[in-house]
C-alpha cells in the first residue's frame, strides 16, 4: 500500500466515523464508497505528483564533458575583483605590465604572449604582475626540466581512466569549483607508473585552466587513500613529492582553493612527513583531513556535489570521458597542441581533423 493510499484510508475513515458509519460498515468492501473514493484518491495523488515534481525540479548539479571557455557570468567576475584583486579598470595594464617584463627579463619564452594567456597567470596571483610573472617563469622552467610530462599522447592515458585512479567529475562544487579526485587504492605500481600519474595529473591541469571560471575560483583536490598500501607509499619518494608540490602550489597557473583527504590510515602518516617540508603555511591551511568520517567532508563539499561512495548522490566517472570530449573539440584540440601534446589522425574526429589541417596545425 502506498503513502498515499494509508492517507486517503486515514480521512475516509475520519469521515465515515463523523457520519456515524458503523465499524463492521467501515471496514467494507471499497467499492461501497467507489466515487467518492477514487475521487479523493486522485486530489491526493495529484497533490503529492506536484510535490514530486517540484522536488525533482531543485537545483542539482550541471553535468556537461564540455568545458566553459566562454565570459565567466557577473557573479564569478565580481568575485575575481573582491579576491583574486582583478579590477576591469585595471585589468589591461596589468597584463601589459606582465608582458613588458617577460621581454625585459627574459626569464622564459613563452608560446603564447596574448592577454587571454597572460591573464591566468594573473589570476593565479591576485594580479600582480611580478608575483605572475614568476610563476610563470617557474611554469616554464619546469616544462624544460620534465619534457617527458607535456611530450605526451592524451589517449594514451586510456589506462589511467579505465582503473579510476584520477577522475575530474563532469559536475563541480556548490561554489562552482571543478573536482580532482584521486583513488590511490586503485592505482596498481606495477602497471601504471608514477611518471603516467604525473601526465595524466598535468593533462587535468592544463585542460581545467582553460576554463576562465576555473581560473579565477581555483580547484578543489579530493584524494581518497582507502586500500592505500606499503607498495604505494614507496612510491612516493622527497623527489615525487616535490613534483606534486610544484605543481599544486609554485609552478602551475591554476589556485588550488582547498585539498581533501579522506579514508587515510597510519601508513599516510608516514608519506605526509615527506611532503611537509615543501608546504608553505598558506598551503597547510588548505588541506582538511577527514578521516572515515564523510559528513566532515560534507561540511565542505555539499552531497549533491559528490559521488554516491562519498555519501553524495553521482555515480563514478571515468576520466576518459574527458579524453573522448578531446575527439570533438577543435579549440580545446588546438590548444592542447599548443602547450606539446599530440593527437594521431584517428585520435580526433574527421570534422575536427579536417579544421586542423585547414589551419596548418600538427596533430603531432
Amino acid at each position: 500500500m502506498t503513502q498515499i493510499q494509508r492517507y486517503v484510508n486515514r480521512i475516509t475513515s475520519y469521515k465515515r466515523r463523523r457520519a456515524g458509519v458503523p465499524r463492521t460498515q467501515r471496514s467494507s468492501p471499497r467499492a461501497s464508497i467507489p466515487v467518492a473514493r477514487v475521487d479523493l484518491y486522485h486530489q491526493f495523488a495529484n497533490h503529492f505528483k506536484g510535490l514530486r515534481i517540484s522536488q525533482s525540479a531543485m537545483p542539482t548539479p550541471e553535468y556537461s564533458v564540455e568545458l566553459q571557455q566562454g565570459e565567466p557570468p557577473p557573479e564569478i567576475l565580481e568575485y575575481a575583483r573582491q579576491h583574486c584583486g582583478e579590477d576591469p579598470n585595471t585589468r589591461l595594464q596589468a597584463i601589459c605590465e606582465l608582458r613588458e617584463l617577460i621581454y625585459e627579463r627574459g626569464e622564459c619564452t613563452p608560446h603564447r604572449m596574448d592577454d587571454e594567456f597572460l591573464i591566468r597567470f594573473l589570476r593565479a596571483r591576485n594580479f600582480i604582475p611580478q608575483r605572475a610573472h614568476r610563476l610563470m617563469a617557474n611554469y616554464y622552467q619546469f616544462k624544460e626540466d620534465y619534457p617527458e610530462l607535456f611530450d605526451v599522447y592524451p589517449m594514451d592515458l586510456h589506462a589511467i581512466g579505465d582503473a579510476n585512479v584520477i577522475t575530474v567529475p563532469p559536475y563541480k562544487d556548490q561554489d562552482g569549483r571543478r573536482l580532482l579526485l584521486w583513488r590511490v587504492g586503485c592505482w596498481d605500481p606495477k602497471t601504471i607508473s608514477v611518471e603516467e600519474l604525473f601526465k595524466a595529473t598535468v593533462l587535468s591541469l592544463e585542460l581545467g585552466v582553460l576554463e576562465p571560471q576555473n581560473q579565477i575560483l581555483g580547484g578543489v583536490a579530493l584524494f581518497d587513500l582507502e586500500d592505500l598500501s606499503t607498495q604505494h607509499a614507496w612510491q612516493v619518494t622527497p623527489s615525487v613529492a616535490s613534483k606534486i608540490v610544484k605543481l599544486l602550489v609554485s609552478c602551475f597557473p591554476a589556485n588550488t582553493h582547498a585539498i581533501h583527504v579522506i579514508n587515510h590510515s597510519w601508513i599516510f602518516d608516514k608519506i605526509y612527513n615527506i611532503f611537509r617540508p615543501f608546504l608553505n603555511s598558506v598551503m597547510r591551511s588548505r588541506i582538511f583531513f577527514h578521516g572515515y568520517d564523510v559528513t566532515s567532508l560534507h561540511k565542505h563539499i555539499h552531497p549533491d556535489h559528490l559521488p554516491k561512495r562519498y555519501g553524495g548522490i553521482w555515480p563514478d566517472y571515468s576520466y576518459t570521458i574527458w579524453l573522448e570530449s578531446l575527439k570533438k573539440n577543435k579549440e580545446v584540440a588546438k590548444e592542447m597542441i599548443k602547450c606539446g601534446y599530440k593527437f594521431r589522425d584517428y585520435e580526433v574526429s574527421p570534422e575536427v581533423l579536417r579544421q586542423l589541417k585547414d589551419e596548418g596545425i600538427k596533430l603531432f
